[in-house]
């Protein structure tokens, strides 16, 4: 990872994540009320602290999310959503040697997170045409989701949306090395919806744009294995993972990152391994 390399596959503000390895997303939620860890960093120095960890354990990406959108959530105001990262983001974006995304929905959000010196957005309504008007000229990398399924045929739903998606991108002038991909495990799909997806990423990814994988701790890690609680569904979730990475994300959205990185960087190792095998007599 770099900045201003020629080689982009990535493109967020500057830096550049060629994608010939797997790139680590930490998770950072300021909230109240997430599934997972809502609540341990509302506090502005507990924020700081867990971004400055996660860089130690090898991220590659700081995700900054001020609204929970877990199953059944029920939509805090802009302004609000504002003020709870207004209150984290100077500060790690003045000590973060990474990119900084920030998890919203809201047009106005991004554009006053992208002028203190965010680099990715990531919006989980699907990028519609207006975040995509309001970033436009930024240079921000763009993670765009598909928000919905449960539909006869789930791979060509979501790369059909994906196909619009990256149509609209173009119209307002937005390079494809500026988006990245996500199927939307959890988000209007079946289990065996968010199942496909992650085991046949090949289905939906496209040439040329960075794909990324984000099912940690989520109900379908939870399914096959009981349900266990949000946080022990750390070995699931490396499964769900490293099958992802081997079928062709770029990206992981995790939790734990430390136990991510060493999963995802050894997959990598096995990936490269399998490509330069010579082919059985």
């Amino acid at each position: 990872m770099g900045k201003d390399t020629a080689t982009a596959a990535f493109a967020a503000c500057g830096y550049t994540l060629p994608l010939t390895r797997t790139y680590i997303m930490g998770i950072l939620n300021v909230t109240p009320d997430s599934f997972s860890d809502g609540g341990r960093y509302l506090d502005p120095a507990a924020a700081l602290a867990r971004a400055q960890e996660m860089e130690r354990e090898g991220a590659d990406i700081l995700d900054i999310g001020a609204q929970s959108t877990r199953p059944g959530y029920t939509p805090v105001p802009q302004e609000e959503e504002w003020a709870r990262l207004e209150a984290v983001l100077p500060a790690i974006l003045e000590k973060a040697r990474v990119p900084v995304s920030i998890d919203t929905f809201y047009p106005w959000v991004a554009q006053k997170a992208l002028a203190l010196g965010a680099h990715i957005i990531n919006d989980v309504s699907g990028f519609p045409d207006e975040m995509m008007e309001a970033v436009a000229g930024t240079g921000c990398g763009c993670v765009v989701m598909c928000p919905t399924g449960s539909v006869p045929d789930i791979f060509a739903h979501v790369k059909g949306f994906f196909l619009e998606r990256l149509d609209a991108a173009g119209r307002f002038g937005i390079a494809k090395e500026r988006l990245c991909l996500d199927p939307g495990i959890g988000f209007g799909k079946t289990m065996e919806e968010n199942l496909a997806l992650i085991a046949q990423v090949g289905r939906t990814s496209l040439p040329g744009c960075a794909y990324l994988m984000a099912a940690s701790r989520k109900r379908v890690t939870g399914y096959p294995c009981g349900s266990p609680p949000f946080e022990e569904r750390l070995p699931a979730t490396l499964a769900a993972h490293t099958t992802a990475l081997l079928g062709g994300a770029g990206l992981l959205r995790v939790h734990d990152v430390a136990p991510a990185v060493q999963a995802a960087r050894m997959a990598d190792c096995l990936r490269r391994a399998g490509a330069a095998a010579p082919a059985p007599c």
